[in-house]
């Protein structure tokens, strides 16, 4: 994350026009975590919260914004609910028909306390439609 800030604050400074926008996790990102969780036989679930955006919606965004004129950085875009992770786990096991035990451990460091403090989150951007439901569903 500190690469791409950089690589942003890289492109502000170069005084060329430019467009950035900063997207939640895709939900195939989220599924590949909750899926490599799944494969154990107790799941250990981080207690953190995600907003998951579909790739579609990701995609929407940024024809649009290449078909306009550079705006800088734009509201970041991520998906239409917040979702703990343990809730994701058991969206996936269910949609999978496993079972499995879950259980919440605390993420340290200062990645934990950003993450416990929805850091990660887009409460004030933009959203994306299609749900994490949906998406499962799907596959």
């Amino acid at each position: 994350m500190r690469t791409k800030l950089a690589c942003e604050e890289a492109v502000a400074a170069s005084g060329i026009p430019f467009t950035v926008l900063r997207a939640a996790q895709f939900h195939e990102l989220t599924l590949t975590v909750v899926r490599g969780l799944a494969k154990l036989p107790v799941v250990p679930v981080p207690g953190l919260r995600l907003q998951p955006v579909d790739a579609r919606d990701v995609a929407v965004r940024l024809a649009e914004l290449a078909l306009g004129r550079p705006a800088g950085r734009v509201a970041d875009l991520a998906g239409p609910a917040v979702h703990d992770l343990g809730e994701l786990v058991r969206d996936y096991l269910t949609a999978t028909g496993k079972r499995r035990l879950t259980v919440p451990v605390r993420l340290p460091g200062k990645a934990g306390r950003a993450y416990r403090g929805g850091l990660n989150l887009a409460l004030d951007g933009d959203h994306g439609t299609r749900t994490w439901e949906e998406f499962l569903a799907d596959r």
